[in-house]
């Protein structure tokens, strides 16, 4: 027997329990479908445990550098990884509940757990139980990627998910990908204690950044003992007395490190290979992406993609505007677009890097007239007062439409700042507009007019 609805959510991320909602409100008998954990990736492996443990982290560096601030903390700071382990879940724990209780008590939702597969273009199988509707929408998220490197399958390895599971401190912990997942956990984990070593492919750290960005990072990140080695062209692994063997094959450096762990941090894949999408016809890309459209629709009629799966975002605030957009075209008679979206996100090491934009080597490669500012954060009074000065602040803008190109802030408070400029993006105003602005002192956005008014042609 086949059980009909108007609409099917699959995947309870950021994006499938808001629209569930709408759809709901809007009188739509709805199915949702979750195979394991309420929430997605941002609450359960992603934004809100790994977060909840950069704050324990950071803790635990004010704590070492207390005397800086004139305070005397007596003894050795000491790490419980096991009551820092619990606070995170307990963060992840509280929200998944939460986010659970509330579908289950939906008006004309039907929550459904198992793993859907689609059986015909309209049809999915969940369990014995057959689902269908008109209008499908996929939220089923990513998951780490494991490479076919050599010896990978002979050791011992941690992904984002199974770090979150770590009761104790690793006495070494090696991080394979020197990008946004691996160096936040490099830097809370040498915070708790460990020794660390980040083991990087590219010539340089987060290599989707400036060179001034990315060596802005690895100076941050060493000056905090944590051991950097890029150029890693030939990585692979071997069983060690002492844990796991990392060869690598970098320009200088020994050429093997020996970790008690190894952390795999070298990308995501999203969870479609097994949703039985050749049976509704959805077309993927080479990676496995769902492939959709400026309005989020896949090749097959009346299925969406939103969320990691579909390879327009990988993050928490890309997932839900993807809802927005959805919700937006489909209830509200709305035009929204992935297009106009413009691109900000953030790096959680200490301090955090906050981005908006065009980075300034793709404003150049774009071809046109750019005006760049600078300013290092020892300018910021307020970085000055924490005692917190690393890092700088970044502005490139069009010369010609005086239009602000992209940004990035990498310095403390630099997630938040960003914001400013995010928001000027999207109003698509001239950039005296917040050059002539009044800010709040002492923050760390009062020095965004500053660096405007000191636009330079590049």
């Amino acid at each position: 027997m086949t059980t009909r609805f108007d609409a099917i959510v699959v995947g309870a991320g950021q994006a499938g329990p808001p629209l569930a909602g709408r759809l709901t409100a809007a009188g739509m008998s709805v199915a949702f479908v979750e195979r394991h954990l309420f929430g997605g990736t941002c609450v359960n492996t992603g934004c809100m445990p790994t977060k909840a443990l950069v704050a324990s982290a950071y803790a635990a560096h004010l704590a070492r550098r207390a005397g800086d601030y004139g305070v005397d903390i007596a003894g050795e700071v000491r790490v419980d990884m096991a009551r820092v382990a619990a606070r995170a879940h307990k963060v992840t724990l509280d929200a998944r509940t939460g986010l659970e209780s509330w579908l289950r008590g939906m008006e004309r939702l039907t929550v459904l757990t198992g793993h859907a597969r689609f059986v015909a273009p309209d049809t999915l199988a969940v369990g014995e139980e057959r689902i269908t509707a008109p209008k499908i929408f996929l939220d089923v998220g990513g998951r780490a990627l494991v490479p076919a490197m050599p010896g990978v399958g002979d050791v011992a390895y941690l992904t984002n998910t199974s770090m979150l599971a770590l009761d104790r401190v690793p006495e070494h912990l090696v991080v394979i990908g020197g990008s946004y997942i691996g160096l936040e956990f490099a830097q809370m984990h040498r915070r708790f204690g460990a020794a660390v070593t980040v083991v990087e492919k590219g010539p340089r750290l987060v290599g989707r950044e400036d060179e001034d960005v990315s060596a802005a990072i690895r100076e941050i990140l060493e000056a905090e003992g944590i051991a950097v080695r890029t150029g890693a062209e030939c990585i692979a692994f071997a069983p060690h007395p002492d844990g796991v063997a990392v060869q690598v094959d970098c320009t200088e450096g020994a050429p093997e490190v020996v970790g008690s762990d190894v952390l795999l941090a070298v990308g995501r894949r999203p969870n479609t290979d097994d949703l039985g999408l050749e049976h509704a016809g959805v077309a993927t890309d080479a990676r496995g992406y769902i492939v959709v459209d400026d309005e989020l629709r896949s090749s097959a009629p009346g299925i969406w993609a939103l969320g990691d799966c579909n390879g327009r975002g990988a993050f928490t605030h890309t997932a839900y505007n993807d809802f927005e957009i959805v919700a937006a075209n489909l209830l509200d008679g709305a035009a929204r677009r992935v297009s106009d979206r413009v691109p900000g996100y953030a790096l959680y090491i200490d301090p955090p890097l906050g981005r908006v934009g065009m980075t300034e080597t793709q404003a150049r490669e774009s071809g046109r007239p750019l005006l760049v500012g600078t300013r290092p954060m020892t300018r910021v009074g307020r970085a000055v007062e924490k005692g917190e000065t690393q890092g700088f602040m970044k502005i490139v803008a069009n010369a010609e439409t005086r239009r602000i190109l992209g940004a990035a802030i990498l310095g403390t408070g630099g997630d938040e700042a960003i914001h400013g400029i995010l928001d000027m993006m999207n109003a698509d105003q001239d950039f005296s507009v917040l050059q002539w602005a009044v800010p709040i002192h002492p923050t760390v956005s009062e020095l965004i007019p500053t660096v405007l008014g000191g636009l330079k042609p590049a």
